[in-house]
């Protein structure tokens, strides 16, 4: 169930998209990198986090493949100290896991 503050954007996945080039020839996946950069360009464009912004990925699961054509649901939260994500695609969840920003790690020398 949705919160007040949640964010649900979908997104097409352009049978065009240039990480399906060789990534596999003959039966094409969007590469995992590449579908949390499909999250992270959400988080920016509602300004949830700076374009320049350093994070990290915590706890993240994939479940699903994602072929060209695919739409996606990406779905925020809040969720000290970052954003909980949730990417399906219909019924199916495709990953999930948690952005964190760098400033909210204790870094260590």
């Amino acid at each position: 169930m949705s919160q007040p503050n949640d964010v649900v954007v979908e997104r097409l996945i352009s049978s065009a998209h240039p990480a399906f080039a060789g990534h596999f020839p003959g039966a094409p996946v969007l590469p995992g990198v590449a579908l949390l950069s499909e999250v992270m360009e959400v988080l920016v464009a509602h300004a949830m986090a700076p374009a320049s912004a350093l994070g990290t990925w915590d706890g993240v699961k994939f479940f699903a493949p994602v072929g060209p054509g695919a739409l996606l649901s990406i779905s925020l939260r809040a969720r000290a100290p970052g954003f909980a994500f949730e990417v399906s695609q219909g019924a199916t969840a495709v990953a999930r896991g948690q952005w964190v920003p760098l400033s909210a790690h204790t870094l260590s020398s």
